[in-house]
């Protein structure tokens, strides 16, 4: 029996149309995507925040915005952050939308599996795939919420006031990370996929589930109780009053 492949692609929901707002904003507010760019590499993990930015990206494109080509890049492995998919589920999408797919397989063992480690190499190997076929511009599916997970991180364990960034060139590596999620809700992003059938699928890594960042979405989840709005104020005041140390020189 033939599996349907879950697709989402204008005309919008009501919803689609709002995320679809949220990343035009991104992009011209913070100039995320250069008027003569031609390839953008998407890190493909095959989660809903992977899945819905490779969704929209691909559903704007030539729509006030180049036609650029869309390289998808997947990390697999025995253990790696993200959807634990088969790469066939993946595969299968793309080649309905017509982008290119690469895979590339992490090194990561059950022992001395670290999420600092694994997230430096699979960003490597991502950046590596995207130079390949000259994409210098890698767009990650990190949302909101992710950043004012990263916001607390910072200042917890650095005394840094630092948020995620939506745009910071990588020269050590020839590339510059975009993220044009920045402004949108992981709760939108879970609905969105619930809409168009790709929610089933969550990160299955074993150290993932209970990590500092973990710990730290429960934290805002209790200061929510309080004040339902910290989520929100938290990221948007790493985008107002962040520190910009990950984009200097």
């Amino acid at each position: 029996m033939q599996i349907a492949i879950p697709l989402a692609k204008p005309p919008w929901t009501a919803l689609g149309k709002e995320l679809e707002s949220f990343v035009r904003k991104a992009i011209f507010d913070f100039e995320l995507l250069d008027k003569d760019v031609q390839k953008v590499a998407i890190a493909l993990s095959g989660g809903k925040d992977s899945l819905g930015l490779l969704f929209l990206l691909h559903g704007l494109r030539g729509r006030g915005f180049p036609l650029f080509e869309i390289h998808a890049i997947h990390v697999d492995g025995e253990f790696t952050c993200g959807a634990g998919i088969g790469g066939n589920f993946l595969m299968a999408i793309c080649r309905e939308l017509e982008v290119n797919l690469i895979t590339r397989t992490s090194t990561q063992k059950r022992e001395g599996l670290e999420c600092y480690r694994c997230s430096r190499e699979r960003r490597t190997l991502i950046f590596e795939a995207a130079k390949e076929v000259g994409a210098t511009t890698v767009a990650f599916g990190h949302h909101r919420d992710d950043s004012a997970q990263t916001l607390l991180l910072n200042l917890f364990h650095k005394a840094e006031f630092a948020a995620n960034l939506p745009k910071v060139p990588m020269r050590d590596y020839g590339v510059t990370i975009i993220r044009p999620l920045i402004y949108v809700g992981e709760e939108s992003l879970r609905e969105f996929s619930k809409q168009y059938g790709f929610a089933r699928i969550t990160c299955q890594c074993p150290v993932g589930q209970n990590s500092k960042r973990k710990q730290v979405d429960s934290l805002i989840q209790q200061i929510e109780e309080h004040f339902p709005h910290a989520r929100s104020n938290l990221a948007r005041a790493g985008l107002l009053y962040g520190s910009d140390k990950a984009i200097r020189p």
